[in-house]
């Protein structure tokens, strides 16, 4: 997945949403896919928003991804954030089972609740496979979960960059494979997605998971 040449030319916008526990390493997922970096970061205070722009299967794409706060308490801010959305993101941390619970308690019952898209594609990605050693769930569990919910599968680590550009790469192939989707995605440049932009989510900022 390349940068497009010409960030003021796309063939399609496509809105990605990240969801998950606080703490599971969403938005060093996002800092290392769209600037290739690793932060510890502190956790996400409601929204945080990030383009990026990259050519893929030979169509230029704009990306507006939109990294939402874990805690329980920012669930009613986030929940309009899923409207329009293309692809999800679920992240769980591979060393701490209750984020892997959490998926089909808390979030696969969100994603029911509040995406608008019914075909959106949805991406689990276990993350912080570079501690091995801490491991509490297992590779099966989470292409079983995956089977059981409809998801992509992809297990990766913002640390060691293992997997991240692959995480992305499939989902939006997943959606350029999706008509309906596609559609979508066409129409987005006729729409303003970014309407629902709290003012604290800059493009510019990076806050954590």
């Amino acid at each position: 997945m390349d940068s497009a040449s010409s960030q003021a030319e796309f063939d399609y916008l496509f809105k990605l949403l990240m969801i998950g526990d606080s703490g599971v390493g969403k938005s060093s997922l996002l800092l290392c896919f769209t600037v290739d970096t690793f932060e510890e970061l502190s956790p996400t205070i409601g929204v945080d928003f990030k383009v990026k722009y990259v050519t893929l299967d030979g169509k230029n794409l704009k990306l507006a991804i939109w990294d939402t706060a874990g805690q329980e308490r920012f669930r009613t801010l986030t929940s309009s954030y899923y409207r329009g959305a293309q692809g999800i993101i679920m992240v769980y941390d591979v060393t701490r089972r209750e984020t892997f619970t959490n998926l089909s308690e808390v979030w696969a019952r969100e994603v029911d609740l509040y995406s608008t898209n019914q075909d959106c594609i949805k991406m689990l990605v276990g993350n912080k496979v570079d501690k091995e050693g801490e491991r509490v769930v297992t590779k099966k569990e989470g292409l079983d979960f995956a089977r059981e919910y409809g998801c992509l599968f992809i297990e990766c680590s913002a640390k060691t960059r293992i997997n991240v550009q692959n995480c992305f790469e499939e989902l939006v192939l997943k959606i350029l494979d999706t008509p309906s989707l596609l559609a979508e995605g066409s129409k987005g440049l006729k729409k303003n997605i970014f309407k629902d932009k709290p003012p604290q989510a800059d493009a510019s900022t990076s806050s954590c998971c």
